[in-house]
C-alpha cells in the first residue's frame, strides 16, 4: 500500500480528488496541518463523493509528528519542480511515501532539507507545475504499475 502525503493542502477540491484516488488505488492518505479548508468542507466531500468514508486517512498536527511515524526515511519521496531526477527514473516499492506540497508554493525548503529523495514530474517549459491532483495521479499510477510488475 502506498502512502500519499499532502503537506498543508489548501484547496478542498484537490484533496477530495486525491482522497478518491487513494480509495481507488488502495493507498493511504496522510494530511499535515494546517489546511486551507475545514475537513468537512462541502467541496471536499463533493470532490471525494461518497468514497470519503472508505478512505484510510490520518491527520498530523505538523511535519515533525508525521516524520515520527515513518519506519524507513529512505523510502520517502518528495515531489518538487526544482528536483533533477524524474519520478520515471525511480524504482518504487510497496509502502513508499509520496509527498506533495501545498498548491501555492509546493514543499518548503525546511521540509525538502529533511529528506534525500527529491523527484520531479517532467513537463513543458510553458508551465510552472501541474495541478496537484494530476501530479499525485501521475506518480501513484507509475508506482502502482511498478509494484504490480513485481507481484
Amino acid at each position: 500500500m502506498l502512502n500519499i502525503v499532502l503537506v498543508e493542502p489548501e484547496i478542498p477540491n484537490n484533496t477530495g480528488n486525491i482522497g478518491r484516488l487513494c480509495v481507488g488505488t488502495e493507498s493511504r492518505l496522510h494530511l499535515i496541518h494546517p489546511f486551507g479548508f475545514v475537513i468537512n468542507d462541502k467541496n471536499l466531500k463533493r470532490s471525494g463523493l461518497d468514497y470519503w468514508v472508505h478512505l484510510d486517512v490520518t491527520e498530523y498536527t505538523n511535519v515533525d509528528e508525521w516524520i515520527q511515524t515513518i519506519p524507513d526515511l529512505s523510502r520517502v519521496f518528495l515531489m518538487s519542480s526544482h528536483a533533477e531526477k524524474s519520478y520515471l527514473e525511480t524504482e518504487f516499492k510497496d509502502g513508499d511515501w509520496l509527498v506533495f506540497g501545498k498548491e501555492s508554493v509546493g514543499l518548503s525548503k525546511e521540509v525538502l532539507a529533511r529528506f534525500e529523495n527529491h523527484l520531479t514530474i517532467p513537463m513543458s517549459k510553458l508551465i510552472r507545475s501541474f495541478n496537484i491532483a494530476n501530479s499525485v495521479a501521475f506518480v501513484v499510477g507509475e508506482a502502482k504499475r511498478q509494484i504490480g510488475l513485481k507481484i
